[in-house]
């Protein structure tokens, strides 16, 4: 073989490689997405709690399902069918953190009420612009749905002192919790921020969001896990 074809050969080549890598990319920054509720069903494993691929999963950019009459060739949901969809649900994994007396909150603590767990830092740009939404939505639900606003405390970045003075020099109203021995971060497998989970009265890890999110958003993702209204 020549040089010429030897050129030619190698051109093509790297036209293939180059084709392939902008499909690639392309697809990954589709999937990059942040911002947005994404289900945690259970055959969705990569968005499940834990799950090692959790960060490399796109949030869904479809709204939740809206309540309403079935469509005129669907069959009205079955006590049978909730049943199965609530099984499809991950359970949220226990974890402890203090609090700011030093107590030890669990996770399970709050078993039988709705939670909104939020994993953020002080240093965290997106984690303050949507701060003070989760504190207006924790405010205005108070007893209906409990907020653990979880801190990354990791005893350096982030530290007890930089958290609690963030809180008090914005006015920050609802408690936080600290993650000082990351019990939570690892049951999450959390490695960005912000990272909000949403799970409902029987535990269920329903939704999950990754990165900032509007107040519209996060009332979506408290809807998922608000009993029906009777």
């Amino acid at each position: 073989m020549n040089k010429k074809t030897q050129l030619i050969v190698l051109t093509l080549i790297l036209i293939v490689v180059l084709g392939g890598a902008g499909i690639l990319y392309s697809r990954l920054s589709a999937g990059a997405q942040t911002g947005q509720l994404s289900s945690t069903t259970a055959s969705d494993t990569d968005s499940a709690p834990g799950s090692a691929a959790s960060d490399s999963q796109s949030p869904s950019s479809e709204p939740p399902a809206q309540e309403g009459d079935p469509a005129p060739d669907e069959e009205p949901p079955t006590q049978e069918d909730s049943a199965d969809t609530q099984s499809d649900i991950p359970e949220a994994p226990d974890f402890t953190v203090v609090d700011a007396d030093g107590n030890e909150v669990h996770l399970s603590d709050f078993r039988g009420t709705p939670v909104v767990l939020n994993f953020w830092a002080s240093w965290c740009g997106p984690c303050k612009s949507e701060m003070p939404d989760f504190d207006d939505a924790a405010a205005r639900l108070e007893g209906q749905v409990q907020f653990l606003l979880v801190n990354m405390t990791d005893g350096s970045r982030e530290t007890l002192e930089s958290a609690q003075a963030y809180l008090e020099e914005t006015g920050i109203s609802t408690p936080a919790y600290f993650d000082t021995s990351y019990s939570a971060a690892i049951a999450y497998g959390v490695t960005s921020l912000p990272t909000t989970y949403f799970i409902d009265a029987q535990g269920g890890a329903v939704a999950r969001a990754m990165g900032a999110i509007d107040a519209d958003t996060l009332q979506k993702g408290i809807d998922m896990i608000l009993p029906p209204a009777e």
